[in-house]
């Protein structure tokens, strides 16, 4: 019996929600006394999951999973949950996983709960806090499957290190694609994601035009973050639909969380409440955001933000 934990990986790449996973399954696995089996899908470096709490590594090379299929994926996972006799699935609340849970939950006949935002409560019976309706609140779920599918929220645990050792074994289950196939994936690689930004510096209305967006991708590039934009912005078309963050765009959950020009509306707020700190920047001292925000500045975006690129590029140059 063992806790399994699904690691995404980009490019051969582990992700950091893939650590932080498995740093989560760890502190499970130490509840229940047993081990950390992680499953990694045509990544490299495969044993360096060890450092994060992984006793064993199911390792799967396959060209035709280089695009992720989710039917294919959970099919694979649930093959090792079976192989492993795991009790408890740990994935985590990105895109992808919330395709496969489902799916993967049907396999095992399990019960899951997505969003969830700390340790388990206790092991038996099997109770976790997850949180509800866009962020707002949390709720205390019990699980009382026999087997049991976790999904961590982003940034909820952290990553943690551990001194375990982690031996890799090959995995060839069968692979069930369903009835999708994909054939390409377009992705920009040249910047950031919002996904994986530990910052994103967000814009609104409020720049008044796409042509003001240099501001914004140069304070992104100054802090090393993700662009992202509201509603509205990615409507008018002033920026791809890609950046929009919201509840019907990308969920944000980053440690720093900057709106620039952007009111607040609750759509928005929904989809970025899970960020640790949220800056505001807006010449209405009225707007919506400031009651969420955690640092607010009242002023033109015009004026304020071309002096905080001066003044951190003057900090980083000091302490380079």
């Amino acid at each position: 019996m063992s806790v399994l934990v699904y690691t995404e990986s980009d490019g051969g790449k582990f992700k950091k929600i893939a650590q932080e996973a498995v740093s989560y399954a760890k502190g499970i696995a130490d509840m229940l006394g047993t081990n950390v089996t992680a499953v990694a899908i045509n990544a490299e470096n495969v044993s360096e999951l060890g450092a994060f709490g992984a006793s064993k590594v199911l390792e799967l090379s396959n060209d035709s999973l280089k695009n992720f299929n989710a039917e294919a994926y959970a099919s694979i996972v649930a093959e090792a949950a079976k192989k492993e006799n795991a009790q408890v699935v740990v994935l985590t609340s990105s895109i992808n996983s919330k395709f496969i849970a489902p799916l993967l939950a049907v396999k095992l006949d399990a019960g899951y709960v997505p969003n969830v935002v700390s340790l388990p409560e206790s092991a038996s019976p099997f109770k976790v806090k997850h949180s509800v309706f866009s962020n707002k609140a949390f709720s205390h779920t019990e699980i009382k499957t026999d087997t049991k599918i976790v999904g961590l929220a982003k940034n909820a645990f952290g990553v943690k290190e551990h001194n375990t050792t982690a031996t890799t074994e090959a995995f060839s289950p069968e692979i069930s694609s369903g009835n999708v196939e994909v054939v390409s994936v377009d992705k920009a690689t040249d910047k950031i994601t919002i996904a994986d930004a530990e910052i994103v510096v967000s814009g609104g209305r409020g720049l008044k035009g796409p042509e003001n967006w240099g501001m914004i991708e140069e304070l992104a590039s100054v802090l090393g973050a993700a662009t992202a934009c509201s509603k509205p912005v990615s409507d008018m078309g002033w920026r791809p639909h890609s950046e929009h963050v919201g509840q019907t765009g990308k969920p944000v959950a980053s440690n720093l969380y900057i709106a620039i020009g952007i009111s607040g509306a609750i759509q928005h707020l929904a989809g970025i409440n899970s960020s640790k700190v949220k800056v505001v920047i807006n010449n209405d001292p009225e707007a919506p955001f400031f009651k969420a925000a955690d640092y607010g500045i009242v002023g033109d975006a015009f004026e304020i933000v071309p002096q905080l690129i001066e003044k951190l590029k003057e900090f980083k140059s000091q302490n380079a």
